[in-house]
């Protein structure tokens, strides 16, 4: 019998140290698959306060086209004909006050006799013109429904270049649509040569024809530029897009609310970087407006501008639109250098003339 024990006791110790192993392992708890990453509810946050908005104008021309030639103009002036013809657009809006009140570009609805915004609920209603601003190509519109959502703003401050944003809107008429990217770029200017007053946001979004007045929104929803325009060759989207900064956006709404029109300060001044003289620091003075706010402070061509509220001058684009911030009536300090001596001048603010860019 010992025999037979003997012979069994390695089958034993192999069951023994089998049940001793399973019981030391834990059993491993169920492996949980992460959520896909979606920027849904960014969307659903943005997407009510997004408007489609569909523009008609009454075209008129001549009934023959060889009438636009010289050679047939005398003639046709002669025999007049003209036939009337409808020209639609269409472009997109954002909803920033639940009053009704909606942000687009001027190029959507500029010389339109006729607008007409849907919303994302499927509702449409005419809209009228509150105001534009032609140097920012932004313009506000009123729609008179209710139960309107109006979209969050986003902390302008903090975007950062890499910040993923979507681009909202409707591209070539077929529908609210989302596209998404991240910023590109930030403070860019140069880019449109009707704009006066340009710091563009960059996206590689993609934005296409229509899309234009839409938003520009974070991974949260909220608003931080108004879709302007694209760098194209073929008129689609090459990703590289440009949407106007929402606080700037915002300024120009309180302006024609409150005024009727965006009013800017305005000094009267040329300015040129110095570089072009071979120097450095400051900006000259290449011309003084008659009887303008630097002329009559004392302001002379040939002055350096070196610092203005005692703030370092950086770019004459820089410059103007710190200029054009200011209240008019107000006063500014204008630290210039004239046959190295140092002055500090005192002007008042002036009104700057519609679309006058000096």
């Amino acid at each position: 019998m010992m025999r037979h024990f003997l012979r069994a006791l390695p089958v034993i110790a192999g069951i023994a140290a089998g049940i001793l192993i399973g019981m030391a392992i834990k059993p491993s708890p169920a492996i949980i698959e992460p959520r896909p990453m979606s920027y849904a509810d960014a969307v659903a946050q943005a997407a009510p306060a997004v408007v489609n908005i569909y523009t008609t104008r009454v075209v008129t021309r001549r009934v023959h086209p060889l009438c636009d030639l010289p050679r047939f103009r005398e003639m046709c002036e002669r025999f007049p004909g003209s036939q009337q013809r409808m020209q639609g657009s269409l472009g997109s809006g954002v909803i920033v006050r639940g009053d009704g009140h909606i942000l687009t570009n001027n190029h959507v609805i500029a010389d339109a006799d006729e607008i007409l915004v849907a919303l994302a609920d499927g509702r449409e209603a005419p809209a009228t013109v509150v105001g534009t601003d032609p140097e920012t190509d932004l313009a506000v519109l009123k729609v008179d429904l209710e139960g309107l959502t109006a979209i969050d703003l986003a902390p302008i401050a903090d975007l950062r270049v890499g910040d993923v944003v979507l681009a909202i809107g409707n591209p070539f008429g077929i529908g609210q649509t989302v596209s998404s990217g991240i910023v590109s770029a930030l403070g860019r200017h140069g880019l449109n040569a009707n704009a006066a007053y340009e710091e563009f946001i960059q996206t590689d979004a993609a934005i296409n024809p229509g899309n234009s007045g839409g938003a520009l929104v974070d991974a949260h929803g909220r608003l931080v530029g108004v879709n302007s325009m694209i760098f194209s060759r073929s008129g689609g989207s090459h990703g590289i897009g440009f949407a106007i900064p929402a606080n700037l956006a915002l300024d120009v709404l309180a302006g024609i609310l409150e005024q009727g029109r965006v009013i800017r300060g305005w000094l009267g001044v040329e300015v040129r970087p110095v570089e072009d003289l071979g120097e450095s620091g400051g900006l000259f003075i290449a011309g003084i407006s008659p009887q303008g706010p630097a002329d009559q402070a004392g302001i002379k061509p040939g002055d350096l501008i070196t610092a203005i509220n005692g703030a370092p001058v950086g770019s004459a684009r820089e410059v103007g639109q710190r200029i054009a911030m200011l209240a008019p009536g107000s006063q500014v300090e204008v630290q210039v250098i004239r046959n190295g001596d140092r002055q500090r001048l005192m002007a008042t603010v002036g009104q700057r003339p519609d679309l006058d860019r000096s």
